[in-house]
């Protein structure tokens, strides 16, 4: 029997599955099919969908794109104008393109047939509701069994876990979140004069809870209204979504679409992979913490979890089987985990202290040159922190004030416990 069959019943056996058709799973899907390797790609929508996404392509997005992709861009902004909530408005302009704005359904839908063309097969309409690799219907220790809803079973070597935030296969792996956001938006439509008055620049807006912000995103006759902020905060993250739609005139203008969507971060010690199957993109957690932007983590994420599947599945055993994720781990940790583990340094500086962040954008030339290098993707945060000394000395002095106060705090709470439990017992 040849090894593209199981050990019964003649069936099929992939060499990588990939669940999930955004970007992560696009990626993934792409760069196994590039090594010739039988590769089928799933996703429970029918394509093109919507998905609530500002839909911004950073340096790093553009760069980790597919050859010949070409981006579908709305948009070409030059000009970013920053407030606090709603105060201090400051517009910084460059001479060149800082980033590029995107819907999603039409970047999605090129990503997906990129992966076709390398020669991914596609199967939209499909819900998996989990995989298995031990079991009645696993055959052999080299094979994973994938499990649609209606029972139906698919077979393969690896398996690549790309479908979004709420994944069941970073169920299955065992991902761990610690922090989790919810993001609100409106795709409004607007008039042409109102058009114009867009056209080539954002606005971002620093809001009033911790760690909060919103964006104007203009992509041709529609603007992309949102903000975000950390969940729990439901109720005022939506009076902050309609009082900022209200201050930039708009509340007139019916929206096409509003919905939301809550974004996840994951631990630091949270696995990318158990056995013979990985994660990559929302379905592991990777963003980044202090902007939520997740586009360019997801394409990075997915061409490497496309690279490793097809390592994984020409592993005889299960030695190979775990140095083989363990690289892969190892390539995410090393690039994007860095990435991560400043994002959420420049987050905790943030929901303290937005006013600095503003000042700084609008009034200090290398901070305002610094947003621009990293949105053009000349560098990243965790390349910036290391390459200028004061920036670094800047966040361990704000790391070491930040333990000092927890620890006074910490103190506080137990001497005012140990003075509680002294007045019970003279009592």
């Amino acid at each position: 029997m040849s090894s593209e069959q199981a050990a019964e019943g003649n069936q099929q056996v992939w060499d990588v599955v990939v669940v999930g058709a955004g970007p992560a799973g696009a990626s993934a899907a792409h760069a196994a099919a590039c090594t010739g390797r039988r590769v089928l790609l799933l996703e429970k929508a029918e394509l093109p969908r919507y998905k609530t996404c500002g839909g911004g392509i950073i340096g790093p997005s553009r760069d980790s794109l597919p050859p010949g992709f070409e981006l579908p861009l709305r948009d070409r902004v030059h000009a970013v104008t920053f407030s606090l909530n709603g105060r201090l408005a400051r517009t910084r302009r460059s001479k060149t393109m800082l980033f590029g704005l995107i819907n999603r359904p039409e970047f999605d839908a090129g990503l997906v047939e990129s992966a076709k063309d390398a020669g991914a097969r596609v199967r939209t309409g499909v819900t998996v509701s989990r995989v298995e690799q031990h079991g009645a219907e696993v055959p052999d220790r080299r094979t994973v069994a994938v499990v649609l809803s209606d029972g139906e079973v698919i077979l393969a070597r690896a398996v690549v876990g790309a479908d979004g935030s709420a994944s069941r296969i970073g169920g299955h792996v065992g991902v761990k979140l610690d922090q989790v956001d919810l993001g609100l938006e409106a795709e409004i439509p607007v008039p042409e004069t109102v058009a114009e008055d867009w056209a080539g620049r954002v606005l971002i807006d620093w809001g009033p809870m911790p760690g909060s912000y919103g964006w104007v995103f203009p992509k041709g006759d529609t603007l992309t209204v949102g903000v975000i902020s950390a969940r729990g905060e439901g109720a005022a993250t939506k009076r902050y979504l309609e009082d900022f739609v209200g201050r930039l005139g708009l509340a007139g203008f019916e929206p096409r679409i509003s919905s939301g969507h809550l974004t996840r971060c994951r631990a630091e010690d949270s696995p990318l992979s158990r056995g013979r199957v990985l994660v990559c993109g929302d379905a592991a957690g990777l963003l980044e913490p202090w902007t939520r932007e997740g586009i360019s983590f997801a394409l990075r994420s997915g061409r490497l979890a496309g690279e490793w599947a097809v390592r994984i599945a020409e592993a005889n055993d299960a030695v190979d089987t775990r140095r083989q994720a363990l690289n892969y781990a190892f390539a995410i940790k090393a690039g994007l985990g860095v990435e991560m583990g400043v994002g959420r340094r420049m987050l905790s500086v943030f929901e303290r202290r937005p006013g600095i962040f503003h000042a700084a954008l609008t009034g200090f030339g290398p901070a305002w040159r610094a947003f621009a290098k990293i949105t053009r993707g000349t560098t990243t945060l965790g390349e910036l922190v290391r390459a200028h000394p004061m920036a670094q000395r800047a966040l361990d002095a704000w790391d070491r004030r930040e333990e000092s106060k927890d620890s006074k705090e910490a103190g506080g709470a137990g001497g005012t416990r140990e003075a509680e439990g002294a007045k019970q017992q003279v009592g």
